[in-house]
């Protein structure tokens, strides 16, 4: 018998207890679409009894490719409640990608944006397991009026009203796949278990400060790590999900103003993208930021402070549930100049209260000295570190390593214990023997007014081997001569580490999660390079 105290954690408990503690509450907005917490549980319990009735059995896989809309953050409580892990895909990937994952999970059934139904159609009577396609019809954006024949009406009527057990028998169970962005190879599933998401959403509402006051706007993708699962650490806490399909400047500042937001996450692209909208302005309360996914520019946090945002940085990746680590702050940072406590909160931080502590280490696991200096990999273990890769032992066994996760981030340990990120192991520049933290560079290029973004990657030089080159994208209407670029990173860090080049850009490559995909022009120039010397 399971001991009193013994009771399997669970996020599915969250929406249990909102729903009996703010059964009126408002839960859900989108549009003019309104759902109570009550409302929300009972929509949930209705989408599990249809899945159970279209013939999903416990621990099938259930794929999910719709926007930030409502019925994309029922199912992250409707698909486990009906004992199935749900696999949420990125809406921005190509046919193939979206049959691969679909293929690789296995999973049983699709339930997709009518938006995006034409991506899937041209594979959809060749996919292996998927038995169902069922087609959600948003009034926002409707499609092109193609679909599956079946509708997300149609899949409602299967369902039922009876209660359904807000648990599981097993913590470490599957709750989730979440499908990595694959720039080195094929993507991997990572698994999440029921007990790590919980304990991470903790981890959410403490450091982002979550309350039942609570308005958070969907800025980031609930494809992304399950919203880095905020879907569950917004409903623990009974606050209020304002759900949006498009992440648009004016749309953001219209909810901002519309709903009194208090809460957002986003990459620091997006965080830049809402500072330069034409609405941007001061606020007259504080809005809580928390970001990640690219290390945020001392600069952007004191745009972003001006703005009267609270800026929370957190580290982590698809394979730790998203945010691991967090910029706990300090009040001994209040006292120094701006700039100063910029760069202290620009750092990746510690272990969030849900987690392990991170470590930096060198090629044979020794701890690299607390100097601020000497460059490790960053690792993490603990609750907050994925199950595995589903269907990948080896890769699994890999990651794994030593009894640890081991990220491929390469990063310093600070004095007061605090990891800051260098770089990607495979974005470091060697140049001449020495290795040129392109994250250094980046932020360094960023502190120029005119300057919005800026990526930085290694190119081939004759002389030392690698260089760094810069691509920059400035503000509208500012100007900036590559020669005065060049020049201004040379008066802040070390002058062999500024760039050979500087190549100003309309855009630059990203993923749909905001990510630069430093490949993609990595690859373009040494493609250029190895054509020259054929030539």
């Amino acid at each position: 018998m399971t001991a009193v105290w013994d009771i399997p954690l669970t996020p599915l408990a969250f929406l249990r207890r909102s729903a009996e503690v703010f059964p009126d509450k408002t839960a859900i907005v989108y549009s003019d679409r309104r759902l109570s917490y009550r409302e929300f549980a009972a929509e949930a319990t209705r989408v599990a009894h249809a899945l159970r009735g279209s013939g999903i059995q416990p621990g099938d896989r259930v794929a999910y490719m719709l926007p930030n809309i409502p019925e994309m953050l029922v199912a992250h409580f409707a698909v486990p409640l009906a004992g199935a892990v749900l696999v949420a895909i990125n809406t921005r990937l190509s046919t193939q990608e979206v049959r691969y994952i679909l293929d690789h999970s296995g999973a049983k059934m699709l339930v997709v944006d009518a938006a995006l139904h034409p991506v899937v159609a041209p594979v959809a009577a060749g996919l292996k397991t998927v038995d169902e396609i069922i087609t959600v019809v948003d009034p926002a954006n409707p499609g092109d009026g193609s679909g599956s024949g079946v509708t997300y009406d149609d899949l409602l009527a299967r369902g039922g009203n009876e209660p359904l057990p807000w648990a599981v028998e097993d913590e470490t169970g599957c709750i989730s796949i979440n499908y990595t962005s694959g720039t080195t190879g094929k993507p991997k599933g990572v698994q999440y278990s029921h007990r790590g998401a919980y304990l991470n959403s903790f981890g959410e509402v403490v450091h982002s400060g979550h309350t039942f006051d609570s308005v958070y706007l969907w800025t980031l993708p609930m494809f992304h790590c399950n919203g880095w699962c905020t879907p569950w650490a917004v409903t623990n806490i009974g606050g209020t999900h304002v759900c949006l399909r498009e992440v648009r400047g004016d749309v953001i500042w219209r909810l901002i103003d519309e709903h009194r937001v208090t809460h957002l996450n986003g990459a620091p692209t997006v965080v830049t993208m809402i500072m330069r909208a034409p609405e941007a302005r001061r606020l007259d309360y504080v809005l809580t930021v928390t970001t990640a996914g690219a290390p945020p520019s001392p600069t952007t946090i004191m745009q972003m402070e001006k703005l009267g945002f609270r800026v929370v940085h957190v580290y982590g990746l698809t394979e730790t549930y998203g945010p691991y680590s967090v910029n706990q702050y300090q009040r001994a940072w209040d006292g120094l100049e701006p700039a100063e406590r910029a760069r202290q909160q620009a750092r990746q931080g510690v272990g969030m209260v849900c987690a392990d502590a991170l470590r930096v280490v060198d090629p044979e696991m020794n701890d690299v000295p607390a100097d601020g200096a000497t460059m490790g990999e960053v690792i993490m273990r603990g609750n907050n570190v994925m199950l595995g890769y589903f269907d990948d032992p080896a890769a699994t066994d890999k990651a794994f390593a030593g009894g640890w996760f081991h990220s491929g981030d390469l990063g310093v340990l600070h004095p007061d214990g605090y990891v800051e990120l260098r770089d990607r192991a495979k974005d470091v520049v060697v140049s001449g023997g020495e290795n040129i933290s392109t994250i250094e560079v980046e932020q360094a290029i960023v502190s120029h007014p005119a300057v919005v973004e800026a990526a930085v990657i290694g190119v081939p030089d004759e002389e030392w081997g690698e260089r760094p080159k810069a691509f920059v994208v400035l503000a509208e209407g500012q100007e900036a001569t590559e020669s005065e670029l060049i020049e201004h990173v040379k008066g802040l860090i070390a002058r062999y580490k500024a760039p050979k080049a500087v190549e100003l850009v309309g855009e630059l490559p990203k993923t749909s999660t905001g990510k630069v995909q430093k490949f993609e022009l990595r690859e373009k120039e040494w493609a250029a390079e190895a054509g020259r010397i054929r030539g």
